[in-house]
Formats: C-alpha cells, sequence, structure tokens
C-alpha cells in the first residue's frame, strides 16, 4: 500500500515509520518539518506523573504507549545510528507547601494503579537530588517516568525517511493529496497535521482548539553539572512546573498551559522562572539560551482523535500535551486502521473523531 501522511510532527513521523516498517511505501507531506509542538515539547514519556482526575479513557493509551516506546526508540536507533535522546532517567513529583503535599497525596491512590509509585519525605527526596531547596515538603519517586528528546528523535526519523519527506502545504485532501502546485495519489491518506487539520478544505470540521506552553531552555554553568539527574515536577501553590535535564548538561523548563494566543507570554515565564525557582534555588545560576511558545492540539477531552473519516482518509490528531508520550501507540493504532486490523472496541470507542457528535 501506498501512504500519504499530512504532517511531519512527531505524530506524523512515528506513523510514517510504523507503516514502512510494516512493509508499505509512505509519503510525508509539511512544508516546514518538526516545526511545531514537537519542536517546543520537553518529552517526558510520564503516564504516571502525567495523570490527573476524570480521563479513564486517556490512562490505558498513555500506559499503552510508555510499553511501545522501548521498541521504537531501538528500532529508530538502530537504523539510522543516531543519539535519539532517551533516558531512564526516573521523575520526581515534589511539593511546594502543605497545600500541594495534599494535592500529591491524593493522586498517589490514582498514579499507583498505573506504575510504580513512591511517597518520599523532603529529606529523602533531597538525598535524590541535593540541589532542591528548603521550599520542597515533600516529593513522590515515579520510577518509571522517563524521558526521550522530541528534536533528536524527530531528526532521526527524518534521515530514516529521506526523500519520502515532501517539503509543500497540503490545501485539500479528497481522493488525492493536493498542494497548491501539485496532486499526488495514494491509496490512503493519513492526516497527522495537528491544529492545521482545520486549515485543509476536504475535511470534515473536527472540534480541535490550540493549547499553547510556553518552554525555556537553559544552559546550566558547568560548577552546577549536572544540575538534577532525575525530571523534577512539581506542584507549587498549585501550579505545574517541571524540569528535564538533558544529556548534554541543559534544563528544559515548562509547564504553562493556555488558549489566549501565540507568542512567549511575559506572564507565563515570570511564572516559570519563580516556581521552578522555589523547588530548585539555584536555577538563578542558568542562564536562558532559548524560550519557545507552540500551540498543541486539544480535543474536548484531552483524548486524541484517531479513525476513518473517508473510505480512503484516516485522521490522527487531538493530542493535547500527550504528544510525545502517545506517539507511539497513536502510531501504531492509526496504522492499525489504515490496514484494516481490528483495534479493541473500547480503544477505538474512546479515540472516535466523531465521539463528540454521538454525545449530542
Amino acid at each position: 500500500m501506498h501512504v500519504a501522511i499530512v504532517g511531519a510532527g512527531i505524530v506524523g513521523l512515528s506513523t510514517a515509520w510504523e507503516l514502512q516498517q510494516r512493509g508499505h511505501t509512505v509519503q510525508v507531506f509539511d512544508p516546514a518539518p518538526v516545526s511545531e509542538a514537537s519542536f517546543a515539547a520537553a518529552g517526558m514519556l510520564a503516564p504516571v506523573s502525567e495523570v490527573v482526575w476524570d480521563q479513564p479513557t486517556l490512562y490505558p493509551l498513555m500506559a499503552q504507549s510508555k510499553q511501545l516506546y522501548p521498541a521504537l526508540v531501538a528500532s529508530v536507533t538502530e537504523a539510522s545510528g543516531m543519539d535519539v535522546g532517551y533516558l531512564t532517567s526516573e521523575t520526581l513529583v515534589c511539593a511546594g507547601d502543605a497545600a500541594d503535599r495534599v494535592t500529591l497525596s491524593e493522586l498517589v491512590e490514582l498514579q499507583s494503579e498505573i506504575g510504580a509509585v513512591e511517597r518520599l519525605t523532603a529529606t529523602q527526596a533531597r538525598r535524590m537530588e541535593p540541589a532542591l531547596g528548603p521550599g520542597v515538603l515533600g516529593a513522590v519517586h515515579i520510577p518509571g517516568d522517563h524521558q526521550i528528546d522530541p528534536r533528536k528523535f524527530c531528526a532521526a526519523l527524518l534521515h530514516l525517511l529521506g526523500d519520502c519527506v515532501v517539503r509543500e502545504e497540503v490545501v485539500r485532501v479528497d481522493t488525492q493529496v493536493r498542494t497548491s502546485t501539485s496532486s499526488y495519489a495514494a491509496d490512503h491518506i493519513v492526516v497527522a497535521a495537528g491544529l492545521h487539520t482545520a486549515d485543509i478544505a476536504g475535511l470534515p470540521a473536527l472540534p480541535l482548539r490550540p493549547v499553547y506552553g510556553d518552554v525555556l531552555r537553559l544552559n546550566v554553568p558547568a560548577h552546577l553539572q549536572p544540575l538534577i539527574s532525575r525530571t523534577v515536577r512539581a506542584v507549587v501553590r498549585g501550579r505545574p512546573v517541571y524540569l528535564v535535564p538533558r544529556s548534554d548538561g541543559t534544563v528544559v523548563l515548562g509547564a504553562t498551559s493556555r488558549e489566549d494566543g501565540p507568542g512567549v507570554s511575559a506572564e507565563g515565564v515570570h511564572q516559570l522562572l519563580r516556581d521552578a525557582h522555589h523547588i530548585l534555588p539555584s536555577l538563578w545560576e542558568c542562564t536562558i539560551a532559548e524560550m519557545t511558545a507552540r500551540a498543541r492540539p486539544g480535543s474536548p477531552d484531552d483524548v486524541p482523535m484517531i479513525g476513518r473519516i473517508a473510505t480512503n482518509t484516516t485522521v490522527s490528531t487531538g493530542y493535547f500535551r500527550h504528544g510525545i508520550l502517545l506517539a507511539a501507540i497513536g502510531a501504531k493504532l492509526t496504522a492499525d486502521i489504515v490496514l484494516g486490523v481490528q483495534i479493541p472496541a473500547e480503544t477505538a470507542a474512546a479515540i472516535n473523531p466523531f465521539r463528540f457528535e454521538e454525545k449530542r
């Protein structure tokens, strides 16, 4: 089968690789690959620490995708010979005050249904990460929540796909993929264009919304290396913040979530630095290397929309804040749907692109 894939973020590229591994021919269309949400993302593979209340259909997808990642990483690493930034470096989730400690305690029972969770005192947390400050009043240790560098991973996928990537903007999808200058035939079309799905003519309207996130990349001075050895997430006065250490000694800082418009938010940057400093006081000695903000495609229930929308067209979008984590399961499910492989009925219902219409 020849499959055309619209969108070269981590979801589109992973789907292309999955289909290629199954023996099919692919073409990926994107005028600027890996320039949207995948470019900004921190890359936490954190099904346990990402858990929030009242998202029961999301939990299984997160857990399954995490289980698929080692094999996906191994196949891409072996085929490309490139470092994809996959680190099994664990996660600590810290509480910034007494109320935040209660919040973490209330989530532990739910988190423990998905993976291993260990409650820690502040002293125990500081033994694991000595740079943690006195503002930490307790923590949860989640050894199974890891990370990947989305930029490195996507660079390896782009390298492997090579000439299969067509750097043109798709303006319409019908029986063919149509750009402003050309038309391309395919046996099946996958639309994995994130928010840009709404800009493509010929597709049904899907309830997508932009969710922006501010992300900072910090250089850590030599005398502080390594600043942290694990991903450090925290709740500070009810606000989430995370710090992800990279293998090159830099740290990625983020966690804002807003729907008010593009651009890096001054308030968001201030909030991130203030809350991160509360948890990690030596952060003040770092320098800011980069500030980015990108929009993530959110669905009404924050669960992806994956399924056929026409006889020869499948959509894969709406991944919200979990696009990196869910890329592995998203690629597998999308490939299964394209190839007519039956997926579990419960999963199909959870990701059905038209499920919101059915609830009206």
